[in-house]
């Protein structure tokens, strides 16, 4: 049975490269939102692992025995509450041995600790965004290729990671297939996030008339990587219900009414506006 309110966390992390330590991080993170009252836990991406660079060698764990997983499932299944990784590295199908690549793939767990739902994150951060600042994840991150509806005891979620937040369409996609909830864990750099994260994110809450849930990387990362925090939680209307600071680790709730999507998409019934057009089609998707 769908329930109409749901108590929201994001949980803030700050990952280094040492997995056993963002796993304990973890670990009492989601504890504290448990404690909290959580009901639906969000950790952001690479919640289990930051790289300080491309030599730093990671271990690369079929989803079922990674260890931030397992200790995410145990909790789950032991308190009874949904949890949300925003991403783990997760070998490709035709993994061997030696592969440079793999998937950025979000888990959803279920109350039982059970693997609900994976998502594959479809857009890769490649920016030049200032003269000392390169990012190319596609040199050891494949695209997935699937978005992700997911079901909910209060609705259906769009799963999404980081980057896809800039390609609205995937969103309206989203909105349109049911999803009632956006999910967008990220590791948003600190200088694309001054510009561009609050609006972004409010944006794409106001076009779908969806809630959304960003849970973040905060601080400075081995390799002097540096995230932007200030998770948020944000409404329908696009008004922020909660958000993270901008350096530490912690946890932000929100009390949510899914009830709220409905009015908000009749009064402003925007997604049901779509109109076919002539384009320019040498540009379009």
């Amino acid at each position: 049975m769908e329930q109409h309110r749901c108590k929201v966390a994001c949980v803030q992390m700050n990952t280094t490269n040492d997995l056993d330590a963002n796993v304990e991080q973890a670990r009492s993170l989601i504890e504290e939102a448990i404690g909290g009252g959580a009901q639906l836990i969000a950790l952001p991406e690479n919640a289990f692992m930051m790289r300080a660079s491309d030599s730093d060698s990671i271990t690369l764990y079929p989803q079922e025995e990674h260890p931030g997983v397992q200790m995410c499932q145990a909790l789950a299944k032991e308190h009874g509450r949904w949890i949300l990784i925003g991403s783990v590295f997760a070998p490709c199908e035709s993994f061997v041995e030696g592969d440079t690549k793999w998937y950025n793939r979000s888990i959803l767990l279920n109350d039982r600790g059970e693997i609900a739902a994976t998502y594959d994150k479809i857009h890769l951060f490649d920016a030049h965004i200032s003269p000392d600042k390169r990012y190319q994840e596609s040199a050891r991150v494949m695209p997935g290729n699937q978005v992700r509806v997911a079901d909910t005891p209060w609705g259906k979620i769009g799963m999404t990671i980081c980057y896809d937040v800039r390609f609205p369409h995937m969103f309206r996609d989203l909105a349109k297939a049911g999803a009632l909830i956006m999910a967008a864990p990220a590791a948003f750099a600190i200088h694309t996030g001054m510009a561009h994260w609050h609006v972004l994110l409010r944006a794409r809450a106001i076009e779908t008339g969806s809630f959304v849930i960003a849970p973040g990387q905060a601080g400075t990362h081995p390799g002097d990587k540096q995230t932007y925090g200030h998770s948020l939680i944000i409404g329908p209307w696009g008004e922020i219900l909660a958000e993270g600071s901008a350096y530490g680790t912690g946890v932000i709730y929100a009390e949510i009414d899914i009830r709220e999507v409905e009015h908000v998409r009749k009064r402003l019934p925007c997604l049901e506006h779509d109109r076919a057009y002539l384009g320019p089609h040498d540009y379009m998707i």
